[in-house]
């Protein structure tokens, strides 16, 4: 496509692109992999830069360069700390550190005409970024990938009708309106921004994320070497792979494999890490599930592997996610040929995709009768499951590819130069 760059541009010539999040290459986690590729994707037109964390989740421990250039993108990685995670006072230690320092080395670096991309993530950094952004008299564009306060309420972090959800709720909204252009990951994500924004502001973009279409691809289940190394290459396999967050409905799928005993040919297995799966391991530790695997996290080079090691994904959700948060492990499933059963209400992004495309089944949150009926149905009726499989796989190479993604990113990119200041 052919860029269109404001006379102010022209005249400095120093117009660069930020890419801004705790998140970055080399981690592997949705957040810093989804981030990495957009601003990779970008330096096909632009000067790109990216300013992070040390690696703080699948990458913590390692010790990348400060200064780096990767795949065409100079990364500058600030001071933080990098305590556990999992253990929410080092949590909170890490956003307070996280974002103080990329706010001091924003203010440092941000130039007059530059574009800058936030992410969400941790909550407080998209506020210190503005903050330097305006300062530095850049633009700033917010990526929403969890709305809040809505995800807090959600999962019972904080009680929906607390003072604190009021303060998070109007501060968003300050938040929200100061940015040049808001990109949110699906249409129920980006009603939830409108309507906070009362329909003014600025424009709300839907930009999905994407398949690996070109790495992860079907094969066959019937010779899957994980399959066969786990011992359940004869089984029906439902399998939950990611993140085991306070967002997802772990609890509903393990009542659903609890009641499921009595059909010894349907398995569920577990891949991944998150703030649940200690209750996960807990559960399967004092209760008999020899229907149930649990495997950890497999790094990001291994997904052909695991996510093709089943008959179907299962994603879900606990209930008020609808426009809160979009499960960006659905491209991936529907790249390795898998239907999808969908613990979603019926409004959120991810049930509008599994009916549209025709690849999977809907159950609404807490509906473990549903969620039974689904998957029985679902091994009952091969045929139908191999043509969803075939359904989803399409689907991934062309309406969720890398490729459709980052043109529309470009495309909004060009849209902002075109206003100018």
């Amino acid at each position: 496509m052919q860029m269109k760059f404001p006379a102010s541009f022209m005249k400095t010539n120093k117009f660069q692109i930020w890419v801004v999040s705790e998140l970055y290459y080399p981690e592997e986690t949705s957040t810093g992999y989804f981030l990495t590729k957009i601003a990779e994707g970008l330096t096909e037109n632009f000067p790109v830069s990216a300013l992070c964390s040390q690696p703080t989740y699948s990458g913590r421990g390692r010790r990348a360069p400060v200064d780096e250039r990767f795949n065409g993108v100079n990364i500058h990685r600030c001071w933080s700390s990098v305590l556990n995670k999992d253990f929410f006072p080092a949590r909170i230690i890490n956003i307070l550190t996280i974002s103080l320092s990329i706010f001091i080395s924003s203010f440092r670096q941000f130039k007059r005409h530059d574009l800058v991309f936030v992410v969400t993530n941790p909550p407080l950094l998209p506020f210190t970024v503005l903050a330097a952004s305006t300062l530095r008299k850049a633009r700033c564009c917010l990526i929403v990938h969890d709305v809040y306060p809505e995800v807090l309420a959600a999962t019972k972090v904080l009680k929906p009708n607390s003072l604190f959800i009021g303060a998070i709720g109007w501060l968003t909204c300050q938040l929200y309106q100061r940015m040049a252009a808001i990109v949110v990951l699906g249409r129920d994500m980006a009603a939830v921004v409108q309507k906070k924004l009362n329909f003014l502001g600025p424009p709300v973009e839907i930009i999905p994320n994407w398949g690996d279409g070109d790495f992860v691809k079907p094969r066959d289940r019937n010779t899957h070497p994980l399959l066969e190394k786990l011992g359940i290459s004869g089984k029906f396999v439902v399998q939950f792979s990611g993140n085991i967050g306070r967002t997802h409905g772990i609890e509903q799928i393990l009542e659903c494999a609890e009641q499921l005993r009595a059909f010894p040919l349907i398995h569920f297995l577990f891949i991944g890490f998150g703030g649940k799966k200690g209750w996960l391991t807990q559960q399967l530790s004092r209760r008999s599930f020899p229907n149930v695997t649990l495997m950890d996290y497999r790094p990001r080079a291994e997904l052909p592997l695991s996510l093709t090691a089943c008959d179907i994904g299962i994603i879900s959700f606990v209930k008020g996610m609808v426009g809160v948060s979009v499960p960006s492990r659905m491209y991936n499933v529907m790249a390795a040929g898998k239907p999808i059963i969908a613990v979603a209400e019926a409004e959120s992004e991810l049930a509008c995709v599994v009916r549209e495309e025709g690849i999977g089944w809907v159950v609404p949150p807490g509906d473990i009768d549903a969620l039974k009926a689904a998957i029985i149905e679902a091994q009952r009726d091969p045929v139908r499951l191999d043509q969803m499989g075939q359904r989803a796989r399409k689907a991934a190479e062309t309406k969720y590819s890398f490729e459709r993604v980052i043109s529309a990113y470009k495309e909004l990119v060009g849209r902002i130069l075109e206003k100018g200041d």
